[in-house]
């Protein structure tokens, strides 16, 4: 319930300004990857969310931004998912770490 409090002053897990309808989520080790991409004049900008579920049920997320532009919603799904599945590699939960 904390979570979702914060999560609305802040922002968390709201759709980005100019986003497309987000997409259904990809598993990936343990990771839920949503595409949600901003859709800027016709071109479709690669970006989304991160997701895991704790082990006491709150759910960590990641805002997955990148500056990549492609023509086609569904070119921009596949790209995303690449992308955050090399991200979570490489990162692993260190994405969810206070800046």
């Amino acid at each position: 319930m904390l979570k979702k409090l914060l999560s609305g002053l802040f922002g968390g897990g709201e759709k980005a300004p100019g986003s497309a309808p987000a997409a259904e989520p990809v598993a990936y080790k343990g990771y839920q990857i949503i595409s949600e991409p901003a859709d800027q004049g016709g071109q479709y900008r690669v970006s989304g969310w991160i997701r895991k579920p704790g082990e006491d049920g709150e759910v960590q997320e990641h805002r997955f931004e990148r500056s990549d532009m492609v023509p086609g919603r569904e070119a921009c799904d596949q790209l995303m998912v690449s992308k955050a599945q090399r991200f979570i590699d490489e990162v692993g939960e260190g994405m969810f770490r206070p800046r």
